[in-house]
């Protein structure tokens, strides 16, 4: 049997859970959220880096992937701090160097207006983008109905990260601030 500590239902009902001592009997489907995301967010960035190589680009990161997507959203020039807030990723470094890698490749350019950088997506950038959607309709939509009720599930899932992201950075700035 488990820990005697445990919560039933951590041991009961076949939760999967990657970390059976986490489980809280307020909500052990959190645990269960929790490891899916964990999932999810390999199967996913393995997914990107696997993509961006099909369309024509080796050795990127799921960040490298990220921001190369987000310069090229809109068309629109972007500063590093804008990047970041719009893929909530904390550290300026990671995307300032990812730029630096990215421009290297001849993906993106920037401009300078004062002390101000401004990103852009290249002509290069813009078809490797394309390339990239190419090979997502290819070989990840035909997994998709495309049906009303399935887009809709989806759509309130993603509503349903957001929510969450939202409670996760909130929890994240009281523990930074908590002297437990």
């Amino acid at each position: 049997m488990g820990n005697p500590k445990s919560p039933p239902s951590a041991l009961e009902g076949g939760r999967i859970v990657s970390s059976q001592h986490l489980v809280s009997p307020k909500s052990p489907e959190l645990s269960e959220l929790e490891f899916g995301l964990i999932i999810a967010w390999h199967a996913f960035a393995r997914w990107m880096m696997r993509c961006m190589t099909a369309a024509g680009v080796k050795d990127m990161t799921p960040i490298d992937v990220l921001v190369l997507h987000h310069v090229a959203h809109r068309d629109t020039e972007k500063r590093l701090a804008d990047i970041c807030f719009v893929l909530n990723v904390e550290d300026t470094h990671v995307v300032s160097y990812s730029l630096r890698k990215l421009a290297g490749l001849g993906l993106v350019q920037s401009t300078r207006r004062g002390k101000e950088a401004f990103f852009s997506v290249t002509g290069e950038g813009r078809e490797i983008c394309l390339a990239y959607r190419d090979v997502r309709e290819a070989c990840l939509m035909p997994g998709f109905t495309g049906s009303a009720e399935d887009n809709a599930q989806i759509g309130e899932l993603a509503r349903l990260l957001r929510t969450l992201s939202g409670r996760y950075d909130q929890a994240a700035r009281a523990a930074s601030t908590s002297a437990l």
